[in-house]
């Protein structure tokens, strides 16, 4: 199986919000996110991450919707780079150069992200009520 990151870790890497990231998620379907169950944190692969960056750059530059975003990003991923909308406009990505871009983030992100804690918060052993 391929490398999979936290939402936290992917935010840090997208510098967006781990809110944005979880929201995006939750309402639209993206290759690359494991998710098993309810219950367990979705993992991100770095496909996933190449989409949701690009998602990112097309609601910045054309003001797309989210979802048409997506689909945008989805297709350039799979395409390996180049897709043609419609009237003929083509839209072309390195492709490489993008996702060596999103690795030197990522590389980053891996070191300074906060990891997400597991199990009951520590008892308050001071006696004192906080």
């Amino acid at each position: 199986m391929a490398r999979a990151y936290t939402v936290a870790t992917a935010a840090f890497a997208l510098k967006t919000s781990a809110k944005w990231v979880d929201n995006a998620l939750s309402h639209h379907r993206v290759a690359g996110v494991v998710q098993e169950r309810q219950g367990v944190a979705r993992r991100l692969t770095l496909e996933a991450l190449l989409i949701l960056a690009l998602t990112l750059v097309f609601l910045r530059d054309s003001g797309s919707t989210l979802s048409h975003a997506i689909s945008l990003a989805q297709r350039l991923i799979a395409s390996g780079g180049t897709i043609t909308l419609s009237h003929g406009l083509k839209v072309e990505l390195d492709l490489e150069a993008f996702k060596d871009h999103m690795l030197t983030n990522l590389e980053y992100a891996v070191e300074v992200a906060p990891l997400p804690r597991r199990g009951r918060p520590p008892a308050n052993r001071t006696g004192r009520l906080e």
